[in-house]
């Protein structure tokens, strides 16, 4: 296995990938989210709502993303952010292939990300992931690569078309 700099020719292998590694995370969101949300925030579908994230990610942003190829097929992505001026460097969106049989491509995506980051003069890095059971296997990898300080966070959504304000005060 090896990491290198994302690739044009790698967009449809990494849009697939991010598809197949969110779909346990899609259809937990819409079960706790319900359908009018999850429409809203996934109009393409969830079968391809996180591809055509990653897609448009990596056309506007190609520098920031790297991938872990293995006997030449795409194995892993990973994209991340850089904010020099601040000291602050963010892992986005990655994936691994699960059916790849291969161990250890996470690892080696946040050693390759973290170690640019430092050569970048970065001081801090971040990544965000769900609390929820789908995204367990995530925050297992995140503590494994080094993240070892946290803050919790919830995200409340609403239907607006269920909500009544209430009357004003005349």
């Amino acid at each position: 296995m090896q990491m290198r700099q994302y690739q044009e020719r790698d967009l449809e292998c990494i849009v697939a990938l991010a598809n197949k590694a969110w779909r346990d995370i899609r259809k937990m969101s819409r079960q706790a989210l319900g359908n009018k949300i999850s429409d809203v925030l996934n109009p393409q579908g969830d079968a391809v709502s996180k591809g055509e994230q990653v897609r448009a990610m990596a056309l506007k942003a190609p520098e920031n993303f790297m991938v872990c190829e293995d006997a030449g097929q795409v194995v892993g992505f990973i994209c991340f952010w850089m904010d020099k001026q601040t000291g602050v460097g963010e892992i986005g969106n990655n994936a691994a292939d699960a059916d790849s049989g291969l161990k250890g491509i996470g690892q080696m995506m946040y050693r390759a990300v973290l170690s640019h980051f430092k050569a970048n003069g970065i001081k801090v890095a971040c990544v965000s992931t769900g609390l929820d059971p789908a995204h367990e296997r995530a925050r297992k990898a995140y503590v494994r690569a080094g993240f070892n300080r946290s803050l919790s966070s919830i995200r409340y959504y609403m239907d607006l078309s269920e909500y009544i304000p209430p009357q004003q005060a005349e």
